[in-house]
């Protein structure tokens, strides 16, 4: 499965709006690699799509602690892997547990371990400019998005780049 998707968010509340749109089609099992830069919006793209996968409690930024396990619908892991200089430290933090066929997991600078995601998996690199609107492009790995790719294009087209 290749593509990918554009879209143009204008704030923090509508990146968070367009995660939980995409949320709509997270299953348990799924995978959500996130890329960018420092302040991109790695981590209110996850508060949108939990919240959105029935999450009540704050979404915060698991830099210092690495993973923050949520319960919603599923169970939801928030990984960030930024402090984490090896492969072999992702490893050692037990990053495979994580792979939970029944939660779905947001890897924070997933680009940095993309030899352990699964091949199958959603990737969402966002960028800003100078006046904090965010491009965000959203691209799947591997065959399980294949079927739900048309459903995505139609709940993400509120966003979509012109």
């Amino acid at each position: 499965m290749g593509g990918s998707i554009d879209l143009v968010t204008r704030d923090v509340d509508e990146t968070r709006k367009s995660a939980a749109a995409l949320a709509e089609l997270l299953v348990p099992g799924d995978v959500v690699s996130l890329a960018g830069e420092l302040g991109a919006g790695k981590t209110a793209f996850v508060q949108g799509a939990a919240r959105a996968l029935g999450v009540e409690e704050p979404v915060v930024s698991p830099t210092f602690v690495l993973v923050r396990e949520y319960r919603g619908e599923m169970p939801i892991y928030h990984v960030d892997v930024y402090r984490l200089d090896h492969l072999q430290e992702v490893h050692d933090l037990g990053f495979e547990d994580f792979l939970d066929p029944g939660g779905v997991v947001f890897v924070e600078w997933g680009d940095a371990v993309e030899a352990l995601l699964p091949d199958s998996h959603l990737r969402v690199e966002l960028t800003t400019d100078e006046d904090q609107t965010r491009l965000i492009r959203v691209s799947a790995r591997g065959p399980a998005w294949a079927p739900r790719w048309e459903r995505l294009e139609g709940v993400l087209q509120p966003w979509k780049a012109a």
